[in-house]
């Protein structure tokens, strides 16, 4: 324990450290996809964001006194605030809009972060395999579907 103002402080990285590294690792491959595809965000990025949403719900947990309403606004203001850094993904062109797959996987990314931070580590792998599955298929089904519109 160590004292400060505000009393005793307890000081014990490890059950974080752990938590925190589960975000980085189900983080990482979305984040290797996302570089690989070139896309904005990619290799950095993706794991920054689940570390710290994670840490922001653990650092929330840390609160003596912390209520499910507490927590809520918490997770709130990270969902708005990965909301407004996915916006930031999305680059409007002429004809077109790229950038929304990334958008929407940092969102995710987030979502696996703040899932881990509470100690839900089923459903953050659930997510994690949910977008990497969907980001390594789903551009292979995608030209096909493409053809076959421009038949109809």
């Amino acid at each position: 324990m160590i004292e400060s103002l505000f009393g005793p402080i307890s000081f014990d990285p490890l059950p974080h450290l752990a938590a925190l590294l589960t975000a980085y690792l189900l983080a990482f491959p979305i984040g290797w996809n996302r570089e690989r595809e070139e896309r904005s965000a990619g290799l950095r990025t993706f794991p920054l964001v689940a570390v710290a949403t994670c840490g922001f719900v653990q650092a929330a947990e840390g609160i003596s006194g912390m209520t499910p309403e507490a927590m809520a606004r918490v997770i709130e203001g990270l969902i708005t605030g990965m909301g407004f850094i996915g916006g930031g993904a999305i680059l409007r062109r002429e004809d077109s809009v790229k950038g929304t797959a990334t958008a929407a996987s940092l969102w995710i990314t987030g979502a696996i972060g703040v899932a881990v931070g509470l100690g839900s580590y089923d459903v953050a792998v659930l997510l994690s395999v949910a977008t990497i599955v969907t980001l390594l298929l789903l551009p292979v089904v995608k030209p096909s579907i493409k053809r076959e519109s421009k038949r109809e």
